[in-house]
């Protein structure tokens, strides 16, 4: 019983590496929960996770390998997700003067869309399926305190680890919009403040996946 506790709170925490750091995927989160309510964050965080699903069924198939060994596919993606992200600064920038209003079933499927184009594309979402999707998918035992007294095994590639990890990214998702809605509903400069931020976070993110693709070609 413990194992299994261990395990699926290593997935847990898995989970939230992938979800939490500060980035274009909750730079859009962000927005989207500021400016259009709970419902709409959510339904961006969830355009993500939906994302992250693709990559563990591609990495279940050993398709995500391919952009390892195929510089050319990866600069690609790299240049689209970058495209991307500027456009959604732009469009960020011009949400920065609207005012708060309350989310919408349109307003959610805006935000779904968006943060699925941008997390399929990401090039840090890849990256990490590339590098800790592989210790989350390869079976096998871990133990914690190796070195130090006691016993802690984690159990890798099998389904109670996978469950932890996209609880993880299913607390933050939730968490996190509903924090940034109601700071936004309390404080009327601060969805403005937000809308900015992730503007900027878009931008600088987009100009360095452009020009990192950019010298991938050259």
């Amino acid at each position: 019983m413990l194992e299994v506790l261990v395990s699926a709170l290593a997935g847990v925490v898995l989970g939230l590496s992938l979800a939490a750091p500060p980035g274009p995927m909750n730079a859009v989160i962000a927005e989207e929960s500021v400016l259009r309510g709970w419902r709409s964050g959510f339904f961006a965080g969830l355009g993500a996770m939906t994302a992250d699903a693709c990559f563990f069924v591609l990495a279940l198939a050993g398709v995500v390998a391919i952009v390892r060994e195929a510089p050319a596919v990866r600069g690609l993606m790299v240049g689209v997700g970058g495209l991307l992200m500027l456009y959604f600064a732009y469009g960020a920038a011009q949400d920065a003067t609207s005012t708060f209003t309350d989310d919408t079933v349109d307003e959610g499927a805006r935000g779904f869309r968006k943060a699925f184009a941008l997390a399929i594309t990401n090039p840090y979402q890849i990256i990490w399926w590339l590098t800790a999707g592989v210790g989350l998918l390869d079976p096998g035992k871990l133990d914690v305190l190796s070195g130090l007294p006691g016993n802690l095994t984690i159990t890798t590639g099998g389904p109670i680890i996978i469950v932890g990890f996209f609880a993880g990214i299913a607390c933050w998702i939730t968490g996190f919009p509903a924090a940034l809605s109601a700071a936004g509903k309390r404080v009327d400069s601060f969805a403005p403040a937000v809308a900015y931020v992730s503007a900027g976070v878009l931008a600088l993110a987009g100009i360095s996946f452009v020009y990192d693709a950019a010298t991938t070609f050259l």
